[in-house]
């Protein structure tokens, strides 16, 4: 039997190096996978992990396995035995051919790579590249480079384990706002007297949005969230980008008791900024704009209505997939 994508893997060359692991892998119907599951299971003793395909719900805080899409079956062999590490792939894909013979259910072919253990440490790593928002922001990693173009603003972010990296459509959608804003005048002279404006984070996470509006011209920024996590990395990432004397970041949540605010960023979801509204409009002055993000586009109406009822209209919409996000202005 051939070996398939083992034939494009030298593990005699890969076995020399300490921690290295052969990763198993097919994409099965969900009915298939305790059937694959058991296969793989007999080449990889140490068992294996399904990663089911699946859908947001909840306003993005849960999550719905979707059927209709296959999963993933995952199993990992010690590249040390390198006769066992053959028998166990032959093994495996000899098992995995006869059970798609019998086509009851669509199964994918067995797929091999190398994985190190010192890979997996920093894997979660890759997923955060830098990334360019509207015309000038670049959200750039700590551990990545960055050629500066001359009206780039950069934010230099390490998430830890705080929400809010820019991958999310909701981050970069308030981003895009806060440029909209900018590029209007209402951050660095958008305050009263024609002063920089005076900014509120509420949810604020590692600080993103706080960092943005800083470097996009606020005089001021007040980022509150209720996790303390959040709060240590709002502060440090404020720190690493210079800005500790405007970011000052704490626990809490709206009202923050130091308003008014020219700007309240609130990138929540729908049913906190219904809730939330007459606290997140208390602390907006008169005149003052209000970015509320996380609305799923079916509660848009919901949190139009809220809102409206307190006065404020919508005077800017930005949408991705099925995110929304809005700038809503309260009358002078």
């Amino acid at each position: 039997m051939s070996e398939g994508p083992l034939a494009g893997i030298d593990l005699d060359a890969v076995a020399a190096t300490p921690g290295a692991w052969l990763e198993l892998s097919v994409a099965a119907d969900h009915e298939a996978v305790e059937a694959v599951s058991e296969i793989l299971a007999r080449a990889a003793p140490g068992g294996t992990s399904v990663e089911p395909a699946f859908e947001l719900v909840d306003e993005g805080l849960a999550a719905r396995v979707d059927l209709a899409r296959p999963a993933v079956v995952r199993a990992h062999l010690p590249i040390i035995d390198l006769p066992a590490v053959r028998a166990a792939w032959a093994r495996a894909e000899r098992e995995l051919g006869h059970l798609q013979a019998f086509g009851l259910r669509p199964i994918g072919d067995l797929a091999a790579r190398v994985v190190h253990e010192a890979d997996w440490a920093n894997a979660w790593k890759a997923h955060f590249p830098v990334l360019r928002v509207g015309r000038r922001i670049v959200i750039r990693p700590t551990w990545r480079r960055h050629k500066r173009r001359p009206d780039d603003i950069v934010l230099a972010l390490d998430p830890g384990m705080a929400f809010g990296t820019g991958l999310h459509p909701t981050t970069r959608l308030c981003l895009a706002a806060l440029e909209a804003l900018a590029d209007r005048g209402l951050l660095a002279a958008g305050g009263r007297n024609g002063a920089p404006a005076r900014v509120l984070d509420v949810g604020s996470g590692s600080g993103i949005l706080s960092i943005a509006a800083a470097r996009l011209g606020a005089r001021e920024v007040l980022a509150v969230d209720v996790d303390p996590i959040a709060v240590d990395a709002t502060t440090a990432n404020a720190r690493r980008n210079r800005l500790a004397r405007v970011v000052r970041a704490r626990e809490g949540s709206a009202p923050s008791g130091e308003g008014p605010f020219d700007v309240v960023l609130a990138n929540l979801i729908a049913s906190l900024l219904v809730s939330l509204a007459d606290d997140l409009v208390a602390d907006l002055r008169p005149g003052g704009v209000l970015l509320a993000s996380g609305i799923f586009e079916n509660r848009e109406a919901d949190v139009v209505e809220a809102f409206h009822a307190r006065g404020l209209e919508v005077a800017g919409r930005w949408a991705e997939g099925d995110w929304v996000a809005l700038e809503l202005q309260r009358p002078v």
